[in-house]
């Protein structure tokens, strides 16, 4: 079973695909899943597959993985690096890779499927495992829960899943409560009034505008979050212009947020708003700026009192040595979506999967877990989690 498992993630790990576009990816999966004997539908929340295993009375509980790529050039070197390619939203032609562990996270589940339906004789109750599109864009999730994942499927009472990351390969680690930073990101076009770059006094130019408003945004974490509280601001993406010798007519950014609590988000959105718009003000613009808020994540919460009692079966199972509790991250996960929408607990917890000194992280070019233990360990936690909350 674990050859085919191999075999799986780097088949998967070969063939990425964005956001929204996950359409081969789900195929593979749903038919891995069929055979172990679960009622297998996709298509949910746009290429998202459910498995239903029902084996008696006892609690639902739900398992759950993404399976998203990202555009990123893999430069890791191994013999199964994606050479894959596609497009962006956008219309961009780009290069594809499982940076973040999506593709071991996937095919962990349908190990742990494969695991928990041959012992199906030692416990009782419903599992329901869950692949989901789209957790790069924060959207998956919802999308999801918005075409009735919980009214057309078994409501579970405890949902489960785990992050493959860049810690040592095989250990464990958790934490309580947020764990998981809240996100937004805002795309920002600022408008001037483009011209000949020999003639400035001429326009209005959109370029200084977004270079002053990268600048100012810095000190809002500085100089007005709280030092008591965490709060990340960045510009990825700042893009304008075509040739050096014309100032153009918009400017683009791309900003990302980060915040554990609501009051200091919606102080950290308002005060990206009111610098963009202060610094096109200050540039004589003539329109206002545009604001898109295209991603959003929740703070990612596990419930104090699952999570413990999870871990104390970690500890059981793996030994006190491959259980270690880490501290709360600033990036983020849409997983906490499900509890959220149907009050029931959350338990998330990371993996290792870096061997030796070099450990690339997550959205690294270089990310790569090496497969063993990484993939045995992935497989055991969930069936070990499941089994903490089914009957048997």
């Amino acid at each position: 079973m674990v050859a085919d498992l191999i075999e799986l993630y780097q088949d998967l790990h070969r063939n990425p695909e964005l956001s929204l576009q996950e359409v081969r990816t789900a195929r593979v999966l749903a038919e891995e899943l069929r055979p172990l004997g679960y009622e297998v539908t996709t298509g949910v929340g746009g290429h998202g597959v459910v498995g239903v295993l029902r084996n008696g009375d006892g609690p639902v509980v739900m398992l759950r993985a993404d399976m998203d790529a990202l555009p990123v050039q893999e430069k890791t070197g191994l013999p199964y690096a994606s050479t894959a390619r596609g497009t962006d939203l956008d219309g961009n032609d780009v290069p594809l890779m499982h940076a973040c562990g999506h593709d071991m996270h996937s095919t962990c589940l349908i190990g742990a499927a494969g695991r928990l339906a041959a012992e199906r004789q030692t416990w009782s109750g419903t599992l329901l495992v869950v692949f989901q599109p789209a957790e790069e864009l924060a959207r998956g999730a919802r999308a999801m829960v918005a075409d009735g994942l919980f009214e057309r499927f078994p409501k579970p009472d405890i949902v489960l899943g785990q992050h493959v990351t860049n810690i040592p390969a095989g250990v464990i680690g958790y934490a309580t409560g947020p764990v998981m930073s809240a996100m937004d990101s805002v795309q920002v076009t600022l408008h001037g009034r483009g011209g000949h770059g020999s003639m400035p006094d001429q326009t209005i130019d959109p370029v200084l505008m977004a270079a002053n408003v990268v600048t100012r945004l810095q000190g809002i974490v500085a100089r007005e979050v709280p030092p008591a509280e965490t709060a990340v601001v960045t510009v990825g993406r700042l893009r304008a212009g075509a040739k050096d010798n014309i100032i153009p007519d918009t400017a683009e950014l791309g900003i990302n947020l980060r915040a554990y609590s609501a009051e200091v988000r919606d102080q950290v959105r308002a005060a990206i708003e009111r610098i963009v718009r202060a610094e096109a003000a200050a540039s004589r613009a003539e329109r206002e700026p545009d604001f898109d808020w295209t991603v959003s994540a929740p703070v990612m919460v596990n419930d104090p009192d699952a999570t413990l009692t999870t871990v104390d079966a970690f500890v059981r199972h793996f030994g006190e040595q491959r259980v270690t509790e880490v501290p709360r991250q600033t990036a983020s996960e849409d997983v906490g979506v499900y509890g959220q929408a149907i009050g029931v607990p959350t338990v998330f917890w990371f993996w290792g999967g870096m061997d030796g000194d070099a450990r690339p992280s997550n959205h690294s070019p270089e990310f790569a877990p090496v497969i063993e233990p990484t993939l045995t360990t992935g497989v055991e936690a969930l069936v070990v989690a499941a089994r903490t909350w089914l009957d048997g």
